[in-house]
């Protein structure tokens, strides 16, 4: 689908403007509109408004990420808008605005299968992320304090901090509940019916059934979309919260203990046979009230010292009880280093380091809050090794090591012996060879970013 074909469209004045000083094409399509009741005029302005839609184009430009069915990248966008300013805005003021079907991708997950995703163009990503800024306010002050997901202010951290304190008061048994593909069995008429609640604006209800039922394209076929939010769109997470709302507020009626971050749930009791009843309980209301499906094989009632939830587990301690990563996050974290620092994959090693750097300062910063002081620092000495390998490597033929060995300080005698050694990659790079060459601050020179040295920085903002 080409740029051009874009049914209404909007252009932006210079200096990453998204709206002319004047703004007269939306004012004047808004305000001629017959008033309706409950504010609904005043919602569609706060769309159309100037600095709503600026601050929606930078927030969309700053968070990158790949271009839709049409092609346009983030780089491409600033111009078009310039050019076709009136189209979009007058489209979206009198409800003719048509988003463009989702590209469908697909991500492995960790334990096997796929995640899919959908990446709107990135003008639908506009409209969506100017959507979600008059939206975010009506419905913020109206979500649980049990939910953690994709909220301002709220992480999986304070979500692990009221876990432990649950455990603590005495919750030592959960119900962890995992539902199949959430965001693509969202109920599209149970969803909207929740939102016609807050919001009166008729052209603003419509417009999110448009991006709802905007259909998928994948391999060059476009399918329907009757139900669900594809992940990857700035609207979603929202529509997420809106819709699991309805369960957070019903384990509230209930009394319940309980903790959510988008649809990772928790369930908190104090004995293994209230964690099964709720289990069975929270399944039943989710599968017919809300209209999703649980996975039985993976939901389960057990300890919060064993269950994963959000990649953490807790721990009891001489004092009460800790955070822990969960061995299943250990060990994909493991697995990941292992795969960058694989000695085949032929890369100069300050791309390695650089690719280190950006994989471990993500992970660090989620899992930091997480006591592993000596796990970091066992696995901050593997990886060292790995890295000494891969040099080791590199360096191949037995003249290139000792050339090597000799600039690093070795002698000539004991660079000749070792340049020539028999001995495995992963031998040397454990043995006196590498760790008398390749030190620590030589490491750290080329680009190693410690993780041991990191991670105590971190946690201590904890």
């Amino acid at each position: 689908m080409k740029k051009a074909e874009y049914e209404g469209n909007l252009g932006c004045r210079p200096e990453d403007r998204v709206e002319p000083e004047d703004n007269g094409g939306a004012r004047s399509i808004v305000e001629r509109e017959t008033k309706e009741k409950d504010g609904a005029v005043d919602l569609m302005k706060r769309l159309l408004d100037r600095e709503n839609l600026n601050r929606a184009f930078k927030r969309v430009k700053s968070n990158g990420g790949a271009a839709g069915v049409d092609g346009m990248t983030v780089d491409e966008m600033l111009p078009w808008l310039r050019k076709h300013r009136e189209e979009l805005l007058q489209s979206l003021g009198n409800g003719m605005y048509r988003p463009q079907p989702v590209r469908r991708v697909e991500i492995p997950k960790p334990d096997g299968g796929v995640r899919k995703l959908g990446v709107p163009t990135v003008i639908d990503r506009m409209v969506q992320q100017a959507l979600v800024q008059i939206l975010q306010p009506i419905f913020e002050p109206l979500f649980s304090e049990a939910s953690y997901g994709y909220r301002p202010g709220r992480s999986a951290q304070q979500a692990m901090k009221e876990a432990k304190e649950y455990y603590e008061q005495g919750y030592t048994r959960a119900a962890d509940i995992d539902l199949s593909k959430y965001f693509d069995t969202m109920n599209h008429e149970l969803l909207m019916n929740i939102i016609r609640k807050e919001v009166k604006d008729k052209r603003i209800i419509d417009l999110i059934k448009k991006f709802l039922k905007s259909g998928v394209m994948e391999n060059g076929v476009k399918s329907k979309t009757e139900e669900g939010s594809p992940q990857g769109g700035p609207l979603s997470p929202l529509l997420s919260n809106i819709y699991l709302n309805e369960f957070d507020k019903e384990m509230e009626r209930r009394g319940h203990k309980h903790l959510r971050y988008a649809d990772d749930i928790a369930v908190y009791t104090k004995s293994r046979r209230a964690a099964e009843r709720v289990l069975e309980s929270c399944k039943q209301y989710l599968e017919k009230k809300l209209k999703l499906k649980v996975n039985s094989e993976k939901s389960k009632a057990g300890s919060p010292l064993k269950l994963k939830f959000l990649g953490f587990a807790l721990y009891r301690t001489g004092k009460g009880t800790g955070i822990r990563v969960h061995e299943k996050s250990m060990k994909k974290f493991k697995e990941k280093l292992k795969g960058i620092t694989k000695r085949n994959r032929g890369r100069a090693i300050q791309q390695i380091l650089k690719e280190l750097k950006l994989y471990t300062t993500g992970w660090l910063n989620y899992y930091a809050i997480a006591g592993m002081k000596s796990r970091i620092q066992e696995l901050n000495r593997w990886l060292k090794r790995r890295i000494r390998m891969y040099i080791w490597k590199q360096w191949k033929k037995p003249k290139t090591r000792i050339g090597n060995l000799i600039a690093l300080g070795m002698s000539v005698y004991w660079a000749h012996k070792n340049g020539y050694t028999g001995k495995g990659y992963w031998r040397v790079a454990g043995s006196g060879i590498l760790n008398h060459t390749l030190t620590d601050k030589y490491l750290e020179s080329l680009g190693y970013d410690d993780i041991a040295k990191k991670y105590e920085v971190l946690h201590l903002n904890y």
